[in-house]
């Protein structure tokens, strides 16, 4: 029983750090959209910093583990590859949408402590790994690899965010443009 309230609190809590952001969002909120008492989120979490953390460390790793399950074998095409971490982030954002959000308002917090932060470094280090191997084939452009994640990565959010919005519906023709488009803002032509 005491697993499926730390996991209500931790469901509740991603949803409102990623809508309203560290400092809008209280204990209080997270208790009445969890559904539990306020000292029940202590049974869990020392304090409000605690609980970002323990958040934001797993679902980091969640995002790890799901780009690293098949991950194609070291001797792939860099575009195989580039496909699989395009295709293993859909994946993510289908299950996991609010926490690619609050991982992304989050990652600069003032708040994460250095095991957050490591965390955090690991990631990146699995697309600085991608973009390095393929700027050393000469496949994707010479840019500094955190510009090329955040072009991709931004232009994935903002996909996922104008779905949500209805501006348009997500079909496979528009997902696989839309993969072909963030290819070409990266590898050379």
């Amino acid at each position: 029983m005491q697993k499926d309230k730390r996991a209500q609190i931790l469901e509740a809590s991603v949803h409102l750090f990623a809508e309203r952001g560290f400092h809008a969002t209280t204990i209080p909120m997270i208790a009445d959209q969890a559904k539990v008492g306020a000292g029940t989120i202590y049974r869990y979490f020392e304090n409000k910093e605690t609980l970002v953390n323990e958040l934001f460390q797993e679902y980091i790793e969640k995002l790890k583990q799901t780009i690293l399950n098949n991950y194609p074998p070291e001797e792939a095409e860099i575009q195989t590859k580039f496909n699989h971490l395009f295709f293993a982030m859909v994946s993510y954002a289908e299950e996991h949408l609010q926490a690619l959000y609050f991982i992304d308002s989050h990652s600069n917090n003032h708040c994460l402590d250095a095991k957050s932060l490591e965390s955090y470094q690991s990631l990146l280090e699995l697309f600085n790994s991608f973009i390095k191997e393929g700027q050393k084939e000469r496949l994707i452009k010479p840019l500094p690899s955190y510009v090329l994640i955040v072009m991709v990565f931004g232009a994935f959010l903002g996909y996922y965010k104008f779905i949500q919005r209805g501006h348009f519906s997500a079909t496979d023709h528009l997902m696989d443009e839309f993969k072909k488009c963030c290819w070409d803002a990266i590898s050379l032509h």
